[in-house]
């Protein structure tokens, strides 16, 4: 039986039961087995379609129950209010902002070319790592059907949580990361119309009072 990294923060209750890989990380319950190995970059199908139909949490496999969820997004899904995962636990996606390799090294970035077992997310996908990542907290969420797949509108936000390298982020990190993407988006909004781009700038102007006020 591997051990959990004594560096990682405390495992919140619902996620105690994951198995624990070589390295000593959690293993999500989005992760799927390949091979009697884990590919924590791959999703799985099958348990996407469970968390959306018995409303379970993306990472600890948990009922999400009838409380406050969170989705774990960067700056540009805050800007949509679209996630292409599935909403989980606030205290799950907590741990995820702490702990997660990916969320918490900037620099990092997923690499593809060794995957095998490729399933791309619905939409359209920002390949860049933000540095910040964004608990988003709130009571409501729908699934959005995409030629491509699913995606999640998510609701207002009740409370939100802005993390960088594995801490609470700074107003200034997190608008880096706001404004180093919008022109990302604005390119896509730019070719599907002007009312687009002036509902992708009134949506940034919304998310710019959500920033932590340090």
């Amino acid at each position: 039986m591997n051990m959990l990294r004594s560096d990682l923060p405390v495992l919140p209750p619902n996620m105690r039961d994951l198995p624990i890989d070589s390295r000593g990380y959690p293993v999500p319950f989005f992760v799927p087995s390949i091979d009697g190995s884990h590919d924590f970059r791959v999703a799985d199908r099958q348990k996407l379609f469970r968390c959306m139909t018995e409303k379970l949490c993306w990472i600890c496999g948990k009922s999400l129950g009838r409380r406050l969820i969170a989705f774990t997004i960067g700056p540009m899904c805050a800007v949509n209010r679209i996630s292409s995962e599935p909403p989980q636990h606030p205290e799950c996606a907590e741990f995820a902002a702490r702990a997660c390799p990916f969320l918490i090294v900037p620099a990092m970035k997923r690499r593809s070319t060794t995957m095998t077992h490729k399933a791309p997310a619905a939409g359209i996908m920002i390949e860049r790592n933000p540095g910040v990542a964004l608990i988003w907290m709130t009571r409501r969420w729908r699934v959005v059907h995409e030629h491509n797949g699913v995606l999640f509108q998510i609701g207002a936000p009740i409370k939100t949580l802005w993390f960088a390298e594995g801490r609470a982020a700074t107003r200034s990190e997190a608008l880096e990361a706001l404004d180093s993407g919008l022109p990302i988006l604005l390119k896509y909004a730019q070719q599907d119309g002007p009312e687009y781009r002036a509902e992708l700038e009134d949506n940034y102007h919304r998310t710019m009072r959500l920033l932590p006020q340090d």
